[in-house]
């Protein structure tokens, strides 16, 4: 890691079909073992299903990665000898990278045989406030609302 200055931040190259870096972000996230035809199949495919609900598929992911955004996290900060869970507000780069990554962990919690289907079940309920991100992102919620009290250790 460089002292002098913050490695510069690359923006990825939009996916190819809806020509957005969100959704190209989220295959990014979606992605193992370096398989980026498997991660967009499985996206797209997803998508389609939405779709085929009758939903606008990228406005409703769009809402979905809204809807589990979260707006503080707790950070352990040591102060003489005792740890301190301490509430501080989430950057923004930082809260759309904590959405895709419980999305994508939650969907693949899910009972659903596919992960297809288990991720476009999990964008229907995140996008409409339920689902396993939106219970992480209340449990983060609650837990920067009961160490409030701990603020003032804010850096």
């Amino acid at each position: 890691m460089s002292r002098r200055h913050r490695a510069a931040t690359r923006e990825p190259s939009p996916d190819p079909r809806y020509n957005d870096v969100e959704i190209a972000r989220f295959t990014n996230g979606l992605m193992s073992d370096g398989k980026r035809y498997v991660a967009e199949r499985i996206l797209y495919r997803a998508l389609d299903q939405i779709s085929a609900k009758g939903h606008d598929e990228k406005a409703l992911f769009h809402q979905a990665l809204e809807n589990v955004r979260p707006d503080v996290e707790v950070r352990s900060r040591r102060v003489g000898g005792a740890t301190y869970q301490v509430p501080v507000p989430v950057r923004p780069e930082r809260a759309r990278a904590l959405s895709m990554r419980w999305i994508i962990a939650a969907a693949s919690k899910r009972n659903e045989t596919t992960m297809i289907d288990r991720l476009a079940h999990e964008l229907l309920d995140a996008s409409e406030k339920r689902g396993g991100a939106i219970k992480k992102r209340e449990d983060t919620h609650k837990m920067a609302e009961a160490n409030r009290a701990f603020a003032h250790y804010r850096w």
